[in-house]
């Protein structure tokens, strides 16, 4: 018998429907998608040494 699972995925930069389309694509029956939250993610710092002088 089928069960079903509650999953929460966290992507960046991705939209629900590319995320259910991912998955339907890997033969994964996908019932629903839903955004929970959104936040915006800082850049990451630069690595580079800061010139001097």
């Amino acid at each position: 018998m089928p069960t079903k699972h509650n999953l929460m995925v966290k992507v960046l930069d991705a939209r629900p429907a590319d995320v259910q389309k991912a998955l339907k694509n890997a033969g994964i029956n996908v019932l629903s998608v839903i955004e929970i939250h959104k936040e915006d993610v800082p850049e990451p710092a630069s690595k580079e040494p800061k010139a001097e002088g």
